[in-house]
């Protein structure tokens, strides 16, 4: 004979509903007491905790990313109302401010995060489009890539995933940059002319081989005047 099994989906045990409800849940005798071991408080994140700072569990508001390192100390004093994290997560340690300062830390077990200053250095959007004017006084990052061919010739068959660099300039952007770049030729000094004049002849080459758009006339004539202004120095 075969066994009848009932359906448990909609049977609750009493224990259930008082985890839910808090039942029995005991408040703190003072405000500002050290919570973290404690569970979320379920009633706050919707917005019905009525028992406010004297709650037993955590109030969590909002995504915090980094950890408190005055509640690491054991001496934050603000509980519940910090806009930091108050839990132990190594991944969203706050940097180490020796490491960020001085580029090295002498304790081997630091908790704080050693993070490479390079790596915080944002891409400069002007040098990624093709040109920029503050040449190696950028403040931002110059990382040189291996331009699409395919995309420069007017169409690339793996479009956004193609792995090669496929710079985005509107008309504008070619008169902006390659203007700056003349500008910048005039005030460049001696030990720079060098370099430039490989960046030019490289920029020449490739709208030499393009397909001669209206745009690309015009960076071609501009960059005819820059060379103009370097034999002319």
């Amino acid at each position: 004979m075969q066994d009848l099994i009932a359906r448990v989906e909609k049977i609750t045990f009493q224990l259930e509903t008082d985890v839910l409800e808090q039942t029995g849940a005991v408040l703190l005798p003072f405000q500002g007491m050290d919570k973290s071991g404690t569970a979320v408080c379920e009633f706050f994140i919707k917005g019905q905790c009525r028992h406010g700072l004297m709650c037993p569990f955590r109030h969590v508001s909002g995504e915090k990313t980094v950890v408190c390192k005055h509640w690491l100390r054991g001496l934050c004093k603000k509980g519940d109302q910090c806009e930091f994290l108050h839990e132990y997560d190594m991944t969203k340690m706050p940097e180490c401010f020796f490491y960020s300062k001085f580029g090295e830390c002498s304790n081997k077990e630091c908790p704080f995060l050693h993070i490479d200053p390079a790596l915080k250095i944002k891409d400069c959007p002007w040098y990624d489009r093709g040109f920029c004017k503050h040449g190696p006084a950028c403040k931002h990052r110059h990382t040189r890539r291996i331009m699409c061919v395919n995309y420069l010739a007017g169409f690339c068959p793996e479009g956004p995933k193609c792995k090669f660099v496929q710079p985005q300039l509107s008309p504008r952007d070619c008169k902006t940059s390659l203007s700056s770049l003349a500008t910048f030729w005039r005030r460049a000094a001696c030990r720079n002319r060098r370099e430039l004049r490989l960046i030019l002849v490289e920029h020449s080459a490739h709208w030499s081989r393009s397909p001669v758009l209206s745009v690309e006339r015009e960076a071609i004539t501009l960059i005819s005047a820059a060379k103009v202004v370097l034999c002319s120095s």
